[in-house]
């Protein structure tokens, strides 16, 4: 089935998946056919896109962010979703394909992470580890599924097996809380991202730190109230590892209230200077999440007392395409075949973004006119 043409222009909601609780993350599953949604509740929500069925993963006893996915298959477009609503018959046939076996890993507030076999009828858990000490803050997986990457509130990034839960290396380094985490795609190094503004470049297999690049601007002391505020909130490579895209918040004014500028950082990852990409109004708020479409769009989320997605063009970074959303977007997921991007709403809500053109609207048939007598 072939993919129909993405285009940031053409972004309009698909589908509005409420919940009770404040959402705090959102990722696709590796078909696209599930969304996983944690809330503040400490719960995970996990929506089948094709049927509409919400299923509640229960076992955290604190807030969940980082979300990964370690083995899957299948595939799902969101593009046959209707705006307003499900395609019925076309979900109906797309619920009825099977979707290959992997967990959900997740990692809460109190350190611990929990494996899921994530696309059974009933998500339970697998598997559960103690891996830091206060919140694991994100969490990743490598390409070919072995290893498994966290950051937390103690300043270590460690990896573990993905097949059993062990331990595999601790990298340490950072000297404060390490807020993201992200294998490149060759699998080989990893990228890490703390509070203030450090970015680390780590090798896989030995743990060696290869290099630091500079995302300072994402970080302010504020002495008024004598506090830290900023860090990595969001981070991505792109799909040929080229690039590194980082997002957070910019120009703090005020630390207590979280005034500032959403922001995201464009690493090369081959000299690794970074290029800067800004909304084009003086937003208030902080950037939340960040990836890349198929037609080379970098496209990012954020919020504060309302929310924004923005899609900037590599050949027009300075005019991104913004669109509104009707709450503080606290997360956000691009879909696996890039047509559709999801945010996670500070008012409980799921807003599914659909990127691809309108159907044609039928045409109506004109009744023939009366002959005359």
């Amino acid at each position: 089935m072939k993919t129909p043409a993405v285009e940031p222009t053409h972004a309009r909601v698909a589908l509005e998946l409420k919940h009770p609780s404040p959402l705090i993350g959102c990722r696709f599953d590796p078909s696209g056919r599930f969304l996983f949604v944690s809330a503040q509740d400490n719960s995970i929500q996990r929506w089948d896109l094709a049927t509409g069925r919400k299923t509640a993963l229960a076992g955290h006893a604190s807030w969940v962010r980082g979300m990964a996915f370690a083995g899957g298959g299948g595939s799902f477009s969101i593009s046959h979703v209707a705006v307003g609503g499900l395609a019925g018959s076309i979900a109906s046939a797309i619920a009825s394909r099977s979707v290959g076996p992997y967990s959900l890993i997740s990692g809460d507030y109190h350190g611990t992470v929990r494996w899921w076999d994530g696309a059974t009828e009933t998500p339970v858990v697998t598997r559960t580890v103690s891996a830091h000490d206060g919140w694991v803050r994100a969490v990743a997986i490598q390409a070919d599924g072995r290893l498994l990457a966290t950051c937390g509130n103690d300043h270590l990034v460690k990896l573990w097996s993905c097949a059993d839960g062990k331990p595999v290396r601790t990298l340490e380094g950072h000297g404060c809380h390490v807020y993201n985490v992200a294998f490149h795609p060759n699998g080989k190094t990893i990228a890490s991202a703390d509070l203030k503004g450090t970015v680390k470049e780590w090798e896989v297999e030995s743990g060696k730190h290869l290099r630091d690049l500079d995302a300072k601007a994402f970080h302010k002391y504020d002495t008024a109230f004598a506090a830290d505020i900023g860090g990595v909130r969001g981070m991505s490579f792109s799909p040929d590892g080229s690039t590194l895209a980082c997002a957070g918040i910019t120009n703090v004014s005020n630390a207590f209230a979280g005034v500032g500028n959403p922001l995201v950082l464009l690493f090369d990852m081959k000299d690794g200077k970074a290029k800067q990409l800004k909304p084009k109004d003086a937003f208030q708020g902080t950037g939340w999440g960040v990836g890349f479409l198929p037609n080379g769009s970098v496209v990012a989320a954020g919020g504060a007392g309302q929310g924004r997605i923005w899609f900037w063009k590599p050949e027009d970074p300075a005019n991104p395409h913004t669109v509104n959303v009707p709450s503080n977007a606290r997360d956000m997921a691009v879909h696996p075949d890039g047509t559709a991007v999801a945010v996670a709403g500070a008012n409980g809500t799921t807003y599914v973004y659909t990127l691809t053109p309108s159907p044609p609207a039928a045409k109506k048939e004109t009744p023939p006119s009366p002959k005359k007598k």
